[in-house]
C-alpha cells in the first residue's frame, strides 16, 4: 500500500499543501518546526481518525479556521481510492470515498493502514496505562474497523454508569431504584466490555512473538521482551495493588494473559466481568466511579525479569517502543498478505535518536515495506541503505 498524493487545507500550519509521494522510501527533510510532522500526522489521521500528538481534534485546525480537509490518493494492491476527511470544530467529522456523497468519518477506517512511530511513543513504555490501552485499541480497529462501534458502545455505557454511581454517592445511600438501574448498566457494560477485552487479548497474542523478535534484532541484547495483559475483571485483581506479576527468568515463556482469560468464551468473560463488578460495588459507590473494566486494564511490558517501566535504559526504552510498532506492522501485513497491500510505515524523527548500529538495523528491517515515510531534520541522519526520494520542507512549502 502507498499514498501517491496528500493534500492539506487549513490543517495545522498549512493553509494549503500538496505533497507527491511514491512507493518505497520518502524522506521529508527540514528544520524543526517547519511542518514535517504535520504532514505525517494528517496521513496517520486518515488511518485512525485520531492524532498521535493530541487527544482532541481542535489543535488540528489552522488557527482561526473552522474546518480542515485532508485528502489522499491511496493505492492498495490493485485498487486506487480517493479519500477526504473533513475535520470540523465542535461538530461530527465527515468523509468522502471516491468523491461520493459524505459518509460518517468512521466509514473510512480500514482503507488506509499505517504504522506510525514517533518520539511520543516512549509513553508506551514510560507512560500511564492509557497509552498502552490506546495502542491495542487502535491496532484492533485497524484490523477490524467494526470494533470502533464496540469501543464506542463501551464508552457510552461507562459514562452513563459513572453518572449513576456519582448520583448515588451524592445521595448518601443506594436506593432500590438506583440498585435496579445499576444492575441494568452492569449487564450492558459487561457485554460491551467483554468484546473489548477479547479483541485486545487476540491482538496481543498476535503481537507478542513479533515484538520479541523485533526487540532482539534492534537491541542485540540477552533480555527477552514480553507483554502480559493485566485485567481488572480477574477475580483476585486489586486496583490498589501495584505489584507486578512474579518475575520470569529469560528461559521461561510468558502467556499474554492468565489462562482464565485466554481460554474464556465471550459469555464467560461477561460472567467474570459481572462478578468483578458485584465484588467492587461497595468501593465503586464510595468513590463514585467504575473501578472494573477494560478502561482500567494495563499491559505489563518486561525486559528479562524486570518491568520495562522504571527499569529500562533510554536505549532499551526506544528499542522496545520501536519493537511494538514493528510488531504491529508485521501483524497488519499478515492480515492482508496481497502484494501491494502492506501497511504504510511512518517514522517521525526516529533516526536522530538511534546510534549508528540501531539505525542500520532498523533500516534493514523496514527496507522491504511498500512505502516508508521518514521525517528528519538532517538528511545525514537517514541511513544510506534506505535510499528513496528526499523532499525538502520549509514553512508552508514542500518541494523535491
Amino acid at each position: 500500500m502507498y499514498i501517491s498524493h496528500v493534500s492539506l487545507t487549513d490543517f495545522r500550519s498549512y493553509a494549503q499543501a500538496d505533497v507527491e509521494l511514491g512507493p518505497g522510501t520518502n524522506v521529508l527533510v527540514g528544520s524543526n518546526g517547519v511542518g514535517k510532522t504535520n504532514i505525517i500526522e494528517a496521513i496517520g489521521y486518515l488511518a485512525t481518525l485520531s492524532s498521535h500528538r493530541v487527544t482532541n481534534d481542535g489543535p488540528l485546525l489552522r488557527f482561526n479556521t473552522e474546518r480542515a480537509l485532508v485528502r489522499a490518493r491511496v493505492h492498495r494492491a490493485k485498487q486506487v481510492t480517493t479519500l477526504e476527511v473533513e475535520i470540523t470544530a465542535g461538530k461530527a467529522n465527515r468523509a468522502r470515498i471516491n468523491r461520493a456523497n459524505p459518509v460518517r468519518a468512521r466509514d473510512v477506517l480500514g482503507i488506509v493502514r499505517t504504522v506510525l512511530f514517533a518520539p511520543e511513543d516512549l509513553a508506551l513504555i514510560k507512560g500511564d496505562p492509557s497509552n498502552r490501552r490506546r495502542f491495542l485499541d487502535e491496532l484492533l480497529v485497524t484490523l477490524r474497523p467494526g470494533q470502533a462501534a464496540t469501543r464506542g458502545d463501551y464508552e457510552r455505557v461507562l459514562k452513563q454508569r459513572n453518572a449513576l454511581l456519582k448520583s448515588a454517592r451524592t445521595g448518601g445511600k443506594l436506593s432500590t431504584a438506583h440498585e435496579s438501574t445499576l444492575d441494568v448498566w452492569d449487564t450492558h457494560l459487561a457485554r460491551a466490555g467483554a468484546r473489548v477485552v477479547r479483541g485486545r487479548l487476540d491482538v496481543l497474542k498476535m503481537l507478542s512473538p513479533y515484538m520479541a523478535g523485533a526487540y532482539a534484532s534492534l537491541a542485540d541484547a540477552n533480555k527477552v521482551a514480553r507483554a502480559h495483559y493485566q485485567s481488572t475483571i480477574v477475580a483476585d485483581f486489586d486496583e490498589d495493588d501495584t505489584a507486578a506479576d512474579p518475575p520470569l527468568t529469560d528461559g521461561e515463556s510468558a502467556p499474554v494473559a492468565p489462562a482464565v482469560l485466554l481460554d474464556a468464551s465471550l459469555e464467560e468473560l461477561e460472567e467474570m466481568f459481572l462478578a468483578a463488578l458485584l465484588e467492587k460495588r461497595a468501593k465503586e459507590l464510595e468513590r463514585g466511579i467504575t473501578l472494573v473494566g477494560p478502561h482500567r486494564d494495563d499491559v505489563l511490558l518486561t525486559l528479562g525479569s524486570a518491568p520495562a517501566k522504571g527499569y529500562a535504559s533510554h536505549g532499551e526504552t526506544w528499542s522496545l517502543a520501536l519493537a511494538l510498532r514493528l510488531a504491529a506492522y508485521k501483524v497488519l501485513g499478515e492480515d492482508d498478505p496481497r502484494p501491494g497491500a502492506g501497511p504504510i510505515l511512518i517514522l517521525d524523527d526516529v533516526f536522530a535518536e538511534l546510534d549508528a548500529t540501531r539505525r542500520t538495523r532498523l533500516a534493514s528491517i523496514v527496507a522491504g515495506a511498500d512505502q516508508v515515510i521518514v521525517t528528519a531534520a538532517v538528511a545525514g541522519d537517514v541511513p544510506q541503505e534506505l535510499g528513496g526520494t528526499f523532499l525538502r520542507v520549509s514553512p508552508g512549502v514542500v518541494h523535491s
